[in-house]
């Protein structure tokens, strides 16, 4: 499919840590919720909405991410696939993430929703809860950063995948292949 870096279908290997990146407006909440259950997916605006009451409230991303890494932690514990749906776009909030995967011995994938930037916000200024532009923006920056030099895959995922086009992230097919094997960041 043109404007894809990988096949049509994403194989994970379950159990996985998935690590949805993008900024907001890139679909990641759509794509969690068409390619996995809800009980799998680990949402900080879920988690804002829980402490805070409101999804939207920044001030409660602090006790949101706490206790979305409890839960990620217990998660991972008892080898579940789980999904993180957040902006991930800063190296920082991924290798959070990658410590708790690597400490359980989880591979850990990012998924990458790097759309256009026009699109990106123009799918932000028409949500019904908008992140304000110089946050998108930002997200926009932080994402473009991270796929320089080794990108993603240098911060120790064990995959990335990264969809470029509306119609590839609409196209793909999410297939989970059995993982008995604990497995480690470095080898």
């Amino acid at each position: 499919m043109p404007g894809m870096d990988d096949p049509p279908v994403i194989r994970l290997p379950d159990p996985c840590l998935v690590v949805l990146v993008g900024p907001a407006g890139s679909g990641k909440s759509t794509f969690a919720a068409r390619h996995f259950a809800p009980h799998e997916v680990l949402s900080s605006d879920a988690y804002r909405e829980r402490i805070g009451g409101d999804a939207a409230d920044q001030r409660t991303t602090r006790p949101a991410f706490a206790a979305l890494h409890a839960a990620l932690r217990r998660r991972l514990a008892a080898r579940r696939l789980t999904v993180v749906d957040a902006t991930s776009v800063t190296h920082r909030a991924r290798s959070a993430l990658l410590r708790d995967a690597n400490a359980a011995g989880i591979p850990a994938v990012a998924i990458v929703l790097d759309l256009p930037a026009d699109l990106v916000r123009a799918r932000n200024a028409g949500r019904p809860r908008v992140v304000p532009e110089d946050a998108v923006r930002a997200q926009l920056a932080h994402l473009e950063r991270s796929q320089d030099g080794a990108g993603l895959r240098g911060e120790g995922f064990s995959a990335v995948i990264r969809l470029r086009v509306p119609g590839a992230v609409e196209a793909v097919r999410v297939e989970r292949v059995a993982s008995a094997e604990p497995w480690r960041a470095d080898g």
